[in-house]
């Protein structure tokens, strides 16, 4: 079964990244081995080249992860109030409703501030509802995110640990 990491923003150098990093290496751990796919891999033109039934060669590698795919985790900053609007021309420029048709998503949210993208999460929820995605009900929001990461880019907050912990071995068995 594969799985994969969306890392849910084009932002270079993202807490974002550094998240779906620590995920997929406590994800290991737990026995359950996870790809990453940054949306910073999207192709620059997207817009012009994968929307509206166009498929381009560079988006074909992303679309084959996606394909293959059974479960995804979703790592999804806040951006204004919401999700950030990459995830969702990614989401629109994948084909439908294959891509996502019965497959499993567990949905992680971070924010700078404190509430960790709550809003964020409920609104992709909607999104993966309508797109026939099965959420895992337990839903992680990470706030004051650069509060959380130590000098080797892993969390250390002792309730992060255990809700991201929860969440991690909630998935495997999800």
């Amino acid at each position: 079964m594969l799985t994969t990491i969306i890392s849910s923003t084009n932002r270079p150098n993202s807490s974002t990244y550094k998240l779906a990093q620590y995920y997929q290496q406590r994800l290991k751990e737990k026995g359950c081995v996870a790809g990453i796919l940054s949306l910073s891999q999207l192709p620059a033109n997207i817009i012009e080249s994968d929307l509206y039934g166009k498929r381009s060669a560079a988006f074909q590698p992303v679309q084959d992860i996606v394909s293959q795919t059974e479960k995804f985790l979703f790592i999804i900053p806040e951006y204004n109030g919401s999700f950030p609007g990459v995830l969702k021309v990614f989401m629109d420029a994948c084909d439908f409703p294959e891509s996502f048709y019965d497959k499993k998503a567990a949905l992680t949210g971070l924010s700078s501030g404190k509430y960790g993208n709550i809003r964020g999460i409920d609104h992709f929820t909607g999104v993966c509802h309508y797109m026939h995605l099965q959420v895992m009900p337990l839903k992680i929001h990470i706030g004051s995110i650069n509060k959380e990461f130590d000098a080797d880019n892993k969390l250390f907050q002792p309730d992060t640990l255990k809700f991201t912990d929860e969440q991690m071995d909630k998935f495997i068995l999800f």
